[in-house]
């Protein structure tokens, strides 16, 4: 993991005291609510619907188990004993006070951490792959070009104050589990003919009002140069991008306005000015930061544990909790772990301060001192032996993170809704309860099989509802919470957007509505039909037709 320098801890310090003074001044009545706003934003402060909430950068989703002590800490001393993470792989408190907050800021300093960035009209934290630098399909490690691209984008003066936020996610392997493709840009990591690494850009994706996928404006970009290509189209969208609107500011409306193609001359023609200028990488400044992502000191197995094996041919329950939890690894005889934040009755992505310690303990005993946070709110140890991995399933179960449904219908990908949120139309966190008491018997979850739900509490989408093969929003109406369906999203390379199935449903009528849903797909699936394999192959009518027949019955 990247490690600060003097430099790196002298800038987080000021921002501490910097935003001291500033929460001093606001409290006394020196500043404004107006004039304290972008002050609070610029540290990831904002007020919600019951307390103001904080938001905390971690970088691509890495954590050192010291880190995590440090946030369940905080979440003890000053906010209700948890916290939440979030799909750009933060965390947030809900609870904290707002003259506690330059206290927090100045905790997280000591452990290398703050809050800057994550909030405004500015890039936000760049996301990557869960298991980069482990996986066994990777092509490339992308950490250290994610930590290039965040030393590049904090802090930089040019676009501190763009039309609006702006969200970068990388991916080195075969599959994109990063979602590149409905992101601002998305950056495929690739080689050339003669093995040189490079860069395939896609530009204009991204969820919210309007969702749209990313299209690909350059196929291949030299390594050296994607700092001053990334300059380039930042300086398009700030110059060209709507600021009288901000429902049409995103780079997504520039591209489909501009068209793809046009978008991309003018990003070429801006790069004419940047191209081997000062901001081309060095082989040497790749090196230095790909040196804080070198592999751990793995034991040199041979391969797979025959303990483990075993284990999991004797044992239902930890063979299940294999299959859906445990990820392939490059190395041999080690294994990837995902610790589930998804057991029933718990808002998706919270974890308590006692949680939070149990994964640095376990992280510290099994995982080189490393946890990391996921875009589907999940936690993972990156590094487990095969050997260790029966003890690891024992404590994950006594922290209640040990449920074996990653990727399945239960592991809801959710926003914290009108529980918490200003903007929210609706409540999301009741909804994915309801759901999940539905689907809890654990021979028919894994019976179903791979199945994405996303739920979201308003057109911010910040539970990702256009992706999910299902997909639920919640919408207003008349003052009342409601909720549209849609089926057919997916994240991926094959990413696309899901279709409303059509009108919306009552809170306590979703439930059943996805219980109509999942019926028709186990009564028209083929043998080894997924879900959306089977929607793709029937299209909508079907479940639209089933969902609505009550309601044409008794019209």
């Amino acid at each position: 993991m990247y490690q600060y320098d003097d430099y790196d801890q002298k800038i987080v310090d000021q921002r501490v005291a910097q935003f001291r003074d500033q929460t001093r001044r606001f409290l006394a009545g020196e500043l404004t609510g107006e004039e304290f706003r972008p002050l609070r934003l610029q540290n990831g402060l904002y007020i919600q619907r019951h307390a103001p909430m904080l938001r905390v950068a971690i970088p691509y989703g890495h954590l050192r188990s010291d880190q995590v002590r440090k946030l369940a800490e905080i979440a003890r001393k000053y906010d209700r004993g948890y916290g939440h993470f979030t799909t750009r792989q933060n965390i947030q408190y809900n609870w904290p006070k707002l003259e506690d907050v330059p206290e927090i800021l100045a905790e997280l300093a000591t452990v290398q951490m703050h809050a800057i960035q994550t909030s405004g009209n500015c890039v936000r934290n760049t996301t990557t792959d869960q298991f980069a630098g482990v996986a066994h399909d990777e092509l490339i490690d992308p950490r250290p070009w994610c930590e290039l691209i965040r030393q590049w984008s904090t802090f930089h003066p040019e676009f501190a104050h763009l039309p609006r936020k702006f969200k970068i996610a990388v991916s080195g392997s075969v599959e994109d589990r990063a979602a590149s493709w409905v992101h601002d840009i998305g950056l495929h990591m690739v080689t050339d003919a003669q093995g040189e690494i490079g860069f395939k850009v896609i530009v204009g994706g991204g969820l919210g009002r309007t969702p749209m996928v990313g299209s690909v404006i350059r196929e291949y970009l030299p390594r050296w140069h994607l700092l001053s290509y990334l300059d380039a189209i930042l300086r398009v969208y700030n110059r060209y991008g709507r600021r009288d609107n901000k429902y049409k500011a995103r780079i997504k409306i520039l591209v489909k306005a501009m068209t793809p193609e046009a978008f991309a001359a003018k990003v070429e023609a801006e790069w004419q000015h940047l191209q081997d200028g000062p901001m081309t990488l060095t082989q040497t400044e790749i090196d230095r930061v790909s040196a804080f992502f070198t592999a751990p000191a793995y034991e040199r197995l041979a391969g797979d544990d025959a303990g483990f094996l075993q284990l999991k041919a004797e044992n239902k329950a930890f063979a299940r909790w294999v299959q859906r939890n445990v990820f392939a690894h490059k190395q041999p005889g080690y294994a990837a772990v995902t610790l589930s934040l998804k057991s029933t009755g718990i808002a998706p992505g919270d974890a308590t301060a006692d949680q939070l310690d149990g994964v640095a303990d376990l992280a510290d005993r099994y995982a080189f001192g490393e946890v990391r946070v996921s875009h589907e709110q999940n936690l993972i140890l990156a590094d487990v032996r095969q050997s260790d991995l029966a003890a690891v399933w024992d404590a994950a179960k006594k922290l209640g993170f040990a449920t074996p449904n990653i990727g399945l219908i239960t592991d809801i990908v959710c926003c914290p809704g009108g529980d918490f949120c200003d903007l929210a139309n609706a409540k999301s966190i009741p909804i994915a309860e309801g759901v999940q008491r539905i689907f809890d018997e654990e021979d028919y979850l894994f019976d179903l099989g791979e199945i994405d739900l996303n739920i979201s509490g308003c057109m911010n989408s910040c539970g990702h509802h256009h992706v999910g093969h299902i997909g639920i929003l919640g919408v207003d109406k008349s003052g009342s919470e409601w909720y549209q369906i849609s089926l057919g999203g997916r994240q991926g390379h094959a990413a696309s957007l899901g279709k409303v199935i059509g009108p919306s449903f009552a809170q306590d009528d979703v439930p059943a509505v996805i219980k109509q849903i999942i019926d028709v797909y186990v009564e028209q699936r083929l043998a080894d039909e997924r879900f959306i394999d089977v929607f793709d192959r029937l299209g909508i009518e079907p479940f639209k037709a089933r969902v609505y027949q009550k309601e044409r019955a008794h019209g």
